[in-house]
């Protein structure tokens, strides 16, 4: 992981969702090594946030940077630089857990050697050759993570990334994040229960639209 000492950051974001504003005037910054906590109630907007991260959704008005560069000028950059694991697992049924990883590596880069490692960290090495489409909800996820260290990216955004995840799970997610913040790497993740680290948290009942903000 390349030492990057560019500030990831949102300046005075405001987003609709469903022609709905959800949530304005929010801001945030993020440098190497660090990891920001979404927090916020069903509908303030966590999940349409980390969407806005990985320049999935356009904002509504304010600016997403990379350093000095805004994230829209250059999608291709930012997508290579981030990994977004939404609430969907994106996974092929039909292919093997190891041939998921292997399509994933084939589209983002990655050493060949880092799929068992994947597999190892979040404990599914045993099922690496069974189909995707036979394993439990807990399993597809530690499958959906595992890609996260197979294909190396400085910038992780995450979903509730604990959803499904028994107590070991949730223990090997929390030394992945560890062990990349280590290295450098950043992490946004939204959760609504308790997360180990030492992360700062954003709470986006802050960022509420006010009665102004929606007369505008």
């Amino acid at each position: 992981m390349s030492d990057d000492s560019s500030i990831f950051r949102g300046d005075r974001l405001a987003c609709e969702r469903g022609g709905r504003l959800v949530f304005a005037r929010l801001g945030f910054s993020l440098v190497a090594g660090e990891m920001l906590v979404l927090r916020g109630a069903n509908g303030s907007g966590k999940s349409t946030l980390l969407r806005v991260m990985a320049g999935l959704t356009p904002v509504l008005s304010g600016q997403i940077l990379w350093g000095d560069s805004p994230v829209p000028a250059d999608r291709l950059a930012h997508n290579s630089r981030c990994h977004f694991v939404g609430h969907q697992d994106a996974l092929k049924p039909v292919l093997t857990v190891r041939q998921n990883l292997q399509l994933w590596q084939s589209l983002r880069g990655g050493a060949p050697e880092r799929i068992d490692q994947a597999l190892e960290l979040l404990g599914i090495i045993g099922l690496a050759e069974l189909p995707a489409r036979l394993l439990s909800a807990g399993q597809r996820r530690r499958l959906a993570l595992a890609r996260l260290v197979a294909t190396p990216a400085p910038l992780w955004l995450l979903d509730e990334p604990a959803t499904a995840l028994d107590a070991d799970g949730a223990a090997r997610l929390d030394r992945v994040i560890n062990d990349h913040r280590a290295s450098g790497g950043r992490v946004v993740l939204s959760s609504h229960g308790e997360v180990t680290g030492d992360g700062r948290v954003l709470d986006l009942m802050e960022f509420r639209p006010s009665a102004q903000d929606l007369a505008a």
